[in-house]
């Protein structure tokens, strides 16, 4: 019993516990704003308050799980975890099987299970694995990594999960991809002048991409940020959004006290919109805090990669910081009305069952890798020493 018990301590003291109370109290104002967004004023929580809590709770248990396993033994299924992600995406193009929003029956982006009414949104989870393998991918490379062979591999892996999002009809999750890539590439070394190559190709694809590639109701929401009195429609959720925060002041009206989020005139309050209701309920003070804590967590996981020696890791973590980093700007910059809407969730805080289990999964990634990296002895707690076909 002693023995267990140490190992518990050893097992907890090795735990990044600020990474994780970082990710834990965001999940928890989460919880509260979705309640106060989605709440019919009887004191009960919503389904998608009761769904949030029940992916939190699964998310935080798997993170602790995947973080007492070895790295080193994750890295190794690469093969495997490409195989899962890309099934999971061809799946979404299964009649009856992937389906979107009600708002957008024309795009496949969440597998559905049948007719339980639960839903799985896979590029979640895929993003995840884009960042494991594409890791694995630019360590292999890292000697020959600015030679034009190996510059067209990284852009061909790097363009299938952005095409298989875009296929399904998800702008937005294909955008997330792209700022990963980047970053990724960035955090490998490649050097700048690529990165200015393929500015230039970007900004030349530009027309081709605008009447080829974008929906009328993508196009729609890019020209209502310049000129919203032609698309009244369309600007209608950001518009009443900001209204909302501006609504909020400085201080704000309090928790589950949002006249405009709680009233339903927000639309997607709980969702894409979120960031309104915590301007309305908290404030100007409520956002820039929000704000903070985003920024600490993405330091807390870029420090993590700066303090090991594992090229792979440093990768992973620059990958995750860069996914999690690229969402909160760019949903907030929806909610403020300086990027369209394009369906991106803010981390943690946004309502759904897989953006939030999936997050924690990517967490329990970054405590694996804190606490495998870290220079004290292993115990014996841990799963270690397992073999894979790929080793």
């Amino acid at each position: 019993m002693n023995r267990i018990i140490s190992q518990i301590k050893s097992f907890i003291k090795e735990t990044d516990k600020i990474l994780l109370l970082l990710s834990i109290i965001i999940s928890t104002f989460g919880i509260l704003l979705v309640a106060s967004a989605t709440g019919s004023g009887n004191g009960e929580f919503s389904r998608d308050a009761r769904v949030m809590i029940i992916a939190v709770a699964a998310g935080i248990i798997m993170a602790l799980i995947i973080s007492a396993i070895d790295y080193n033994f994750i890295i190794k299924l690469w093969p495997v975890i490409a195989g899962v992600c890309l099934l999971l995406m061809l799946l979404l193009f299964i009649p009856g099987v992937g389906v979107g929003p009600p708002s957008r029956p024309d795009v496949k982006t969440w597998i559905a299970f049948g007719s339980s009414g639960l839903y799985f949104q896979p590029s979640e989870l895929v993003k995840i694995g884009f960042i494991i393998t594409f890791s694995v991918h630019l360590d292999s490379l890292r000697d020959n990594l600015n030679e034009l062979k190996s510059i067209i591999l990284l852009c061909a892996h790097g363009a299938t999960p952005v095409l298989l999002v875009l296929v399904s009809g998800d702008m937005g999750s294909a955008l997330i991809f792209i700022m990963i890539f980047i970053v990724m590439m960035y955090a490998a070394g490649l050097k700048m002048r690529y990165f200015a190559i393929g500015g230039g190709l970007v900004i030349a694809a530009v027309p081709l991409a605008w009447n080829f590639v974008f929906s009328s109701i993508q196009k729609d929401r890019i020209l209502a940020l310049f000129n919203p009195e032609e698309y009244p429609d369309i600007i209608y959720q950001q518009e009443q959004g900001l209204r909302a925060i501006r609504n909020g002041g400085v201080f704000g009206k309090g928790l589950f006290q949002g006249e405009i989020t709680r009233a339903g005139i927000v639309p997607e309050s709980e969702n894409d919109m979120i960031y309104s209701v915590i301007g309305e309920e908290f404030g100007l003070i409520g956002c820039l805090l929000t704000l903070v804590i985003f920024t600490l967590l993405v330091i807390r996981i870029v420090r993590i990669g700066r303090n090991c020696h594992d090229a792979t890791v440093s990768l992973i973590c620059a990958g995750s910081a860069a996914m999690i980093a690229s969402q909160v700007i760019v949903n907030i910059g929806m909610c403020l009305e300086l990027l369209p809407v394009i369906g991106i969730t803010l981390p943690f805080l946004s309502a759904g069952g897989s953006s939030n289990l999936c997050i924690y999964i990517a967490i329990g990634l970054l405590l694996s890798l804190a606490r495998h990296t870290s220079e004290k002895e292993v115990v014996n707690f841990r799963f270690k020493n397992i073999s894979t076909p790929f080793d």
